[in-house]
């Protein structure tokens, strides 16, 4: 199983160029289910409905979340198609097995007055305040996620024309960088990050005080200690940002499509999610305006 398990993930590495974040999670749940299959001496080959059905009850007696098991069934369920394709399986035991549909957790959102305090805390008054405003002002413009934003190289931004390429996870994306944004990025490029930089040779983007690629971490940090600044009493982490970008987005007249294309979702439905937030004041207007409310 070791070596199929390692094939599998290979698969979805370099052919299906998940991100390494999504490959983490599907690693972690199928060395989960070998786990399982060990400990009950089964043979992954020859597993049934009946034995899968068994391991998710397994899952749900050790009080895992609805939505942990209905993720480990899709990383199944795609490892057994891969083993389909292979020719190591005649069936794929997990056909027919439904999980327990997942609600979607509706996303945090700033408001607009909140993303421009927290925008503001950031000063100009040394390398890591310009660093700091231009990474804050480049999220909430692009909306891009935490990890394609920190493995972002120099030659991905495109000053001229001002747009910023995406070339993490399995889609290639250009997504338009506003003015404000523009220029504290250029501010930073050119005068905090040559400085801050050890290795001239580092292509990356952001980097942090000891001059290389800014980490997840570091990033997380960042947006906390200046959420603390601001005095906002709201959870913020780099992915409040990105839902706060999409909705204010679809609040001022963008179309879903044109959201979908810059937060570089593969399906629609993801960032439909995002419509419930279009109208928040719909209750208000009708209670003032409907003669009956």
């Amino acid at each position: 199983m070791d070596k199929q398990i390692k094939l599998f993930l290979d698969f979805l590495q370099y052919d299906k160029k998940l991100s390494s974040n999504t490959l983490q999670s599907y690693k972690r749940d199928i060395l989960q289910y070998q786990a399982y299959i060990d400990k009950n001496k089964l043979n992954y080959l020859k597993m049934e409905q009946k034995d899968m059905n068994d391991y998710l009850k397994s899952m749900a007696k050790a009080n895992k979340k609805t939505s942990t098991i209905s993720r480990n069934l899709a990383t199944i369920r795609a490892f057994y198609q891969f083993l389909l394709r292979e020719k190591k399986v005649k069936r794929d035991p997990t056909e027919g097995i439904h999980s327990e549909k997942v609600e979607k957790k509706i996303p945090a959102v700033l408001t607009a007055k909140e993303v421009e305090l927290l925008l503001e805390q950031p000063k100009n008054v040394d390398l890591k305040g310009i660093r700091d405003k231009a990474m804050l002002e480049f999220a909430y413009a692009t909306g891009m996620r935490v990890t394609e934003i920190i493995s972002l190289d120099v030659e991905d931004v495109n000053v001229e024309e001002c747009y910023v390429t995406c070339n993490k996870g399995a889609k290639k994306r250009t997504i338009p960088l506003g003015s404000i944004s523009l220029k504290a990025l250029v501010e930073y490029m050119e005068k905090a990050r040559p400085v801050m930089l050890k290795d001239e040779h580092n292509p990356a983007l952001f980097v942090n005080v000891n001059g290389k690629r800014l980490t997840r971490q570091g990033f997380w940090k960042i947006v906390k200690f200046y959420k603390e600044q601001a005095h906002i009493t709201k959870e913020i982490t780099p992915h409040v940002l990105r839902h706060s970008f999409a909705t204010h987005l679809l609040r001022n007249g963008a179309d879903l499509k044109s959201i979908q294309a810059m937060l570089g979702h593969s399906d629609i439905s993801s960032t439909q999610v995002y419509m419930q937030f279009k109208n928040e004041n719909l209750q208000d207007i009708y209670n003032k305006a409907h003669p009956r409310a």
